[in-house]
């Protein structure tokens, strides 16, 4: 065993641990069960020498209750055994599940810019799952069929212990395709998984971009994807399949030397005497019984390289550390007045700049606009100030305090974001407009919805504040899905508020909306504002003009418009 499938291994117990009562338990049914197997083997040589070979009809009454006892015990055994140690992996698995997905919401936007969501989807579902199923065949098979082999050989070494070591002789022969097979199953295992994640990943992208695909009549194209990545999935899934169907008949064919060196041998000895006819059958009825938990545990252990296989992926996500992450000494900043400072920030995603020694000062209640042309590093800014990113030189303050000082929780309950992309839950109007104050009364619901300007069609909608609005705003217009946008920033009441293109994608009239919504919105906050379209922070009282992530102008509309610069160049684009 390598370290690499040690350490999971001890992962995984870390999780069982809290459930060591449910598992002991089990274990203690386990043992009837074997018990039972193992008594039913002893019980064919009385059966053979006291009774048919004896002719004593006496104890021929005795019989069934000895076989209907032994079912009793052994089915109420088993029904214990099995839910504990069911219950106890699902219990087990359950946390993994919970811990993944805690985690992944710790992870900074640098990650989920890097893996795919269809992939991270992948492994909190399909990994975990096979752990699931895996924890639950693995724990149940596993235990029992182990006890009732130990109890089995046991027995066989008690009756005759020349006849069980012919008989094992071949066992260790088991040991090398065994681990071949496992090898191979663990290894086609996490590359199916790896496939299934480019299906979840395909699957979540059309399903998100359906609109987009009809539209341009690509759904051939997108089904014949999904048919190609699925087949890849079949091809690994086949190798796993073909060397799990191999590993029982591999077990079985060695097994077979076993049996008939036994039945040689032992027939010679029963025909010399040196042993009754009920003690070959005893011996041969627990080898026989010996055979199936062997063959369990082929299957088994092929069930344990899948779960390892999967575990791997699952433990690869908790192992990524976050980026973003409060420091030992953070401190809560209460309630900012909203003073901002960018102090020679620079920053890069890989390793061309995007951000180069920026530095800007604004004022509590100040009113700034980031222009400039696409990817000038206006949105990277906003990132920077949420957090979302870290500087890589420099420091951002707000109100003085470095926010790398300052807790998260603090930091984001300052700031209000209202982005580009309108992300509205498939929930209620209600409760999307109260996301980030989730104790606001239903009063203060409404009010910021009227600074909206979305009461009014709120109330025009099936059961207004209650109505469930699709997938991501489905059933809304573009500037609907604003304005609800905007009243839960309104509800958030932060004395920051930041406004990533929050216009971009509406047309005049939803603009002229919105605008007034965001007028209401601005009041009394410090609003950084990124915009392309220059109509739209005009009155803005500073205007920052962005290029290759350095700051080209700074002022107001009308002075900038009475230069050269690129502010000029921008405005009579656009206006032209």
């Amino acid at each position: 065993m390598n370290n690499s499938t040690a350490t999971t291994y001890r992962r995984v117990y870390r999780y069982s641990k809290p459930y060591l009562g449910r598992i002991f338990l089990a274990l203690a049914a386990s043992l009837l069960v074997a018990g039972t197997d193992v008594s039913l083997a002893k019980l064919v040589q009385p059966l053979m020498d006291k009774i048919i070979v004896a002719q004593n009809k006496a104890l021929v009454y005795v019989v069934p209750v000895v076989v209907i006892g032994l079912a009793f015990l052994k089915g109420a055994s088993r029904y214990v055994q099995e839910y504990f140690i069911k219950t106890a992996g699902q219990l087990s698995v359950q946390d993994i599940r919970n811990d993944l997905y805690e985690h992944t919401m710790s992870l900074s936007m640098g990650y989920f810019s890097r893996d795919s969501t269809g992939n991270l989807m992948s492994r909190i579902l399909n990994d975990v799952g096979i752990l699931q199923r895996s924890a639950a065949d693995v724990l149940v098979d596993g235990v029992r069929e182990s006890f009732t082999l130990v109890g089995l050989t046991a027995l066989a070494f008690y009756n005759d212990w020349k006849l069980a070591s012919i008989a094992f002789l071949v066992l260790p022969l088991a040991v090398v395709p065994g681990s071949f097979i496992g090898r191979k199953i663990k290894l086609n295992t996490r590359r199916g998984q790896n496939t299934i994640g480019n299906l979840t990943r395909l699957l979540q992208e059309t399903l998100s971009g359906i609109k987009v695909i009809k539209a341009f009549g690509t759904e051939q194209r997108e089904m014949e994807n999904f048919r190609q990545e699925n087949l890849r999935f079949y091809h690994f899934m086949r190798k796993v399949l073909k060397y799990d169907s191999a590993a029982a008949p591999v077990v079985e064919i060695l097994s077979s030397f076993g049996v008939a060196a036994v039945f040689w041998y032992g027939i010679h000895r029963v025909l010399s005497g040196a042993m009754t006819q009920g003690e070959l059958f005893s011996f041969i009825a627990a080898i026989f019984m010996m055979y199936t938990p062997i063959k369990r545990l082929t299957r088994v252990s092929n069930n344990i390289q899948r779960a390892v296989g999967a575990a791997e992926r699952v433990f690869e996500v908790l192992d990524v550390v976050p980026e973003i992450c409060d420091s030992p000494q953070a401190m809560d900043m209460g309630r900012v007045s909203g003073g901002i400072t960018f102090d020679g920030v620079g920053f890069a995603y890989d390793k061309e700049p995007v951000i180069r020694e920026f530095s800007l000062k604004i004022a509590p209640g100040e009113v700034v606009a980031l222009v400039g042309p696409s990817g000038g590093g206006k949105s990277t800014l906003v990132g920077m100030l949420s957090r979302f990113y870290d500087p890589q030189q420099g420091t951002i303050y707000i109100d003085g305090l470095d926010i790398r000082q300052v807790s998260l929780a603090s930091l984001k309950h300052n700031i209000a974001l209202v982005d580009q992309e309108t992300f509205l839950f498939n929930d209620s109007i209600r409760n999307n407009i109260r996301y980030g104050r989730p104790e606001a009364t239903d009063a203060e619901v409404k009010e910021a919805a009227r600074q909206a300007y979305a009461d009014d069609f709120i109330r025009e909608l099936p059961g207004d504040y209650e109505n469930t609005i699709g997938d991501r705003g489905a059933r809304l217009s573009g500037g609907q899905r604003q304005r609800i946008c905007i009243a839960r920033a309104i509800l958030r009441d932060a004395p920051i508020l930041l406004l990533d293109e929050a216009t971009s994608a509406l047309d005049t009239e939803s603009e002229a909306m919105v605008q007034k919504a965001l007028g209401n919105l601005m009041k009394n906050r410090t609003t950084i504002v990124v915009a392309h379209r220059l109509s739209t922070i005009m009155h803005a009282d500073k205007i920052v003009v962005l290029e290759n992530g350095k700051i080209q102008e700074i002022g107001r509309h009308t002075d900038l418009l009475k230069g050269e610069g690129l502010y000029r160049k921008l405005y009579e684009m656009q206006f032209k």
